[in-house]
């Protein structure tokens, strides 16, 4: 059960391994949002999540010969990573199962705490069902990520350290993909205070929670789809089902659209690396139907590799046309490609990539194609600068970039 006592006696036990995630005010999402938004950055835990809590809280539960056996996990990368820490710490075995999808970061930094890797299945729920085979072959003792009481009772110690900060705290966002994170987090903000609302958040593309709880019963989605790869679940856990159905008061579904546009947001204002799942809290501000609330929003992970890093800021710019491509035809004659130059020059774009191909036609008045990407403030200096080329006769064609550098 996850009771109160129980909740305070994990809130000692994790101090042992976690990092004190103060809240931090955030003038950028209060102003997006009409309400007053504090964000709770667990990606600044030591394994980069919030994972740690649950995973050592429950290592911390098991018998001597419990974990001496050996043990297994199945994790997109950050319960993989409090279980390995965790169990370094007790100096036992652990055995990690990932999807093949796995970002690199979170598959080094597993093993880099001593864990074995076995990369297995295209999302969590397959390597799940292969760490469970392994577990009754090899007799390892079995952690699940989010569908254990005792690992739920420690992920909802972020609730405690939320009301500490914040006790007039009036809405909690918290992301979800099994559901071990809400189910500890609104039992527990419940508990301290009936009257608050608890909203968890999902990717659109894994709604798996919000279909279950329309259904009123655990409900497996066909297949997930979204960039949120420490949420894209299948299906949500059966033993924490009741209590978020008891304790959740809605749900919020985030496009990955949302979560790229999230990330240039959290980098800009407040310089730090939040990983696509994290960041879907801060994305549901947006959606809040409430104003003038003390919104806690918690920013569950940061552990992302570089060349994701580096594809959703080109995919945010994008988005947020501060860079795009412009296709224009040219006169195949001197001094044509300097005269556009000019143009953008004067009105203050900024060239990154030129294509010139002078083999589009054999027609000279129109015989060089010119594929010019540039940077720009916005859609309105977009707008303005796409115009300032057309009143000069030019005809534009807008395209997607094929890279933003």
């Amino acid at each position: 059960m996850l009771t109160l006592d129980k909740f305070e006696e994990a809130t000692e036990v994790v101090k042992k391994v976690i990092n004190r995630t103060e809240l931090m005010y955030s003038e950028y999402f209060s102003q997006q949002s009409g309400n007053k938004v504090y964000l709770k950055p667990e990606n600044m835990q030591y394994t980069g999540a919030y994972k740690v809590r649950g995973a050592y809280y429950k290592i911390s539960t098991l018998s001597d010969e419990e974990r001496n056996k050996g043990l297994i996990t199945a994790s997109a990368g950050n319960h993989a990573q409090g279980v390995a820490y965790a169990a370094k710490l007790y100096g036992v075995k652990a055995v990690i199962v990932m999807p093949t999808t796995t970002p690199l970061i979170k598959i080094n930094r597993t093993k880099a705490y001593g864990a074995e890797v076995i990369l297995y299945g295209g999302v969590y729920d397959e390597s799940c069902e292969y760490a469970l085979k392994l577990a009754k072959e090899k007799g390892y003792t079995f952690i699940h990520p989010f569908d254990d009481e005792t690992v739920a009772t420690g992920q909802g110690t972020i609730a405690m350290e939320i009301f500490k900060d914040l006790p007039t705290v009036d809405v909690i966002l918290v992301p979800i993909g099994g559901g071990g994170l809400a189910a500890g987090v609104s039992t527990l903000a419940k508990l301290l205070n009936p009257n608050i609302t608890v909203i968890g958040v999902e990717p659109a593309g894994a709604n798996c929670m919000q279909e279950s709880l329309k259904a009123g019963k655990v409900t497996s989605l066909p297949k997930v789809d979204t960039i949120a790869d420490g949420t894209a679940v299948k299906t949500p856990g059966t033993k924490i089902f009741p209590y978020l159905q008891k304790n959740l008061d809605d749900i919020i579904t985030v496009k990955d659209e949302e979560l790229t546009l999230a990330f240039l947001d959290m980098i800009e204002n407040h310089k730090m690396i939040v990983e696509n799942s994290g960041l879907l809290a801060a994305a549901a501000t947006k959606h809040l139907k409430c104003r003038n609330k003390r919104v806690a929003a918690v920013l569950s992970g940061g552990n992302m590799d570089v060349i994701t890093v580096a594809s959703v800021v080109q995919h945010g710019l994008i988005q947020k046309d501060r860079v795009f491509t412009v296709s224009i035809h040219l006169p195949d004659r001197p001094g044509e490609l300097l005269h556009v130059a000019q143009i953008i020059a004067e009105n203050q774009g900024n060239i990154i990539k030129l294509e010139h191909n002078q083999f589009v036609s054999i027609n000279r008045n129109s015989a060089v194609e010119l594929a010019i990407t540039m940077e720009a403030f916005g859609t309105k200096h977009k707008k303005q600068i796409v115009r300032a080329l057309e009143a000069k006769g030019y005809k534009v064609e807008v395209k997607l970039p094929t890279s933003a550098f």
